[in-house]
């Protein structure tokens, strides 16, 4: 409605509401023809419901009459003045007086105008934020949170592990970085924990979700079995097969945690696998072994670049017939045990003692000894050429690609990376000409009998080195 009209009415006699309400009807229609009828007015919207509001005083009845309209001006003022023709209310005289045209529009206009006044004021109280606060609010969206540590064993951990409800355990503080880069800030690394699960953390997981996040290989298994069989698990989340979690990239991380499933579920897919596997014979250990002899042979024989030997480490060797004797002796005491299986992950005593006197006849500077200590924690790789010349410096998470992407690049000789060789890594360097691998540790499906390239941990050439 546009407007509104405002009479007061005065009838000499007692009457109610709707005598005053048909007689406004009655005593107005036909005088301006059929089209300015209230009653058509009414049916087609133009008019309101009339409303009339009434009291008694004395024989007298008094009261409001009030008639919303949609017309225009003009014909709002021809229906106040056509209102106060009405003289008679039943056998009474009345009177009906307008007292006011309301013009609905202004008042709606008033109060926008009123309530823009209240947010002006508003805004006048709040501080203007800054620019340099609004950029540093936007940055810190992007900055990758740092890593923390938990319980008396100081486990590496994301910042949020001990207000979030849930928490992500994986193995190792590298994974605990590659998931702050992903945005996780509630990850826990069992890391130095030596096969058994910290008191703290299974305190911890008692009053959390928790989601056992793992490598895709059989280390991996190994250790979600420790965690199941130690402490509250409720989900399981799986590095895709062959890959670490520490080398995942943002959108493979999101994707395995996507597809965790509860733990009932992996029980009951284990459960299956264990019934459809068929029973394999032993393979025999002594293929295996000539194989280590063969890398030890080649480890010795490996020529580099002569440097000064302040700079070097130097080992007392071994002659090779010394470590087929003890190999032998290997195999004649798992003949009588009947144990012939070696674990991926780690290498044979007796070959491991052989590949520590080997890096004698490497001789691996002093400087890169010190790239290996400043790398750890970092997820770095550095390549080097035959005289342990620096090529370049990346991600690990970009090595793979590099190696790929420069297939003509012949000047590399070595790399030293701070993550895990995978036996993807080992074909790709062997087939750029790679002679050396330095790793933080060796993946399970790595062989360690590569008779094309040598493999190292940080342990391995550290360990010789302190030992000087």
């Amino acid at each position: 409605m546009k407007y509104i009209v405002k009479a007061k009415i005065e009838v000499e006699g007692s009457v109610d509401k709707p005598d005053i309400i048909g007689a406004i009807f009655g005593q107005t229609e036909g005088l301006f023809g059929s089209e300015f009828d209230l009653r058509e007015l009414q049916e087609k919207g133009r008019i309101g419901r009339i409303y009339v509001e009434t009291k008694n005083v004395g024989n007298k009845t008094v009261g409001e009459v009030i008639i919303p309209s949609n017309l225009d001006k003009n014909e709002t003022a021809l229906l106040a003045a056509m209102i106060e023709t009405v003289d008679r209310v039943g056998p009474y005289s009345a009177k009906i007086h307008v007292t006011e045209l309301i013009d609905l529009r202004l008042e709606k206009i008033r109060r926008i105008v009123e309530r823009a006044k209240e947010f002006m004021s508003r805004w006048s109280r709040e501080k203007t934020p800054d620019l340099k606060e609004i950029l540093n609010e936007i940055s810190s969206v992007t900055k990758i949170a740092s890593i923390t540590t938990y319980g008396p064993e100081r486990l590496p951990a994301g910042p949020e592990v001990a207000t979030s409800d849930t928490i992500i355990v994986v193995e190792g503080r590298a994974d605990v970085i590659n998931l702050l880069r992903a945005g996780y800030k509630n990850a826990i690394a069992i890391e130095g924990a030596q096969g058994r699960v910290p008191e703290s953390l299974v305190k911890l997981a008692q009053k959390k979700t928790v989601i056992a996040f793992v490598d895709g290989d059989r280390a991996g298994d190994m250790i979600l079995k420790t965690l199941i069989e130690s402490m509250k698990v409720d989900y399981v989340a799986k590095a895709p097969p062959g890959r670490e979690v520490e080398e995942l990239s943002i959108k493979e991380i999101e994707k395995a945690l996507k597809n965790m499933i509860p733990l009932s579920e992996y029980l009951k897919q284990l459960e299956k696998k264990k019934e459809a596997k068929p029973v394999e014979a032993v393979p025999p250990a002594q293929p295996r072994i000539q194989q280590e002899e063969r890398l030890l042979e080649q480890t010795i024989n490996i020529q580099t670049q002569a440097v000064s030997p302040s700079e070097t480490i130097k080992v007392e060797t071994q002659p090779i017939e010394s470590v087929s004797q003890t190999v032998s002796e290997k195999i004649e005491t798992e003949k009588i045990s009947g144990e012939t299986e070696v674990k991926e992950t780690e290498r044979p005593a007796e070959i491991s003692a052989q590949v520590e006197r080997s890096i004698e006849r490497i001789q691996i500077p002093s400087t890169v000894v010190e790239d290996i200590k400043s790398l750890t924690g970092t997820l770095t790789c550095i390549i080097y050429d035959q005289g342990w010349n620096v090529l370049s410096k990346i991600s690990v998470r970009d090595l793979y690609e590099f190696l790929e992407k420069n297939s003509g690049d012949t000047n590399m000789y070595a790399i030293v990376l701070d993550g895990i060789v995978t036996q993807r890594l080992v074909e790709s360097a062997k087939r750029r000409g790679v002679k050396i691998l330095i790793g933080y540790r060796i993946g399970s499906q790595v062989s360690t009998t590569n008779e094309e390239i040598i493999i190292y941990t940080f342990d391995e050439v550290l360990k010789k080195f302190s030992s000087q």
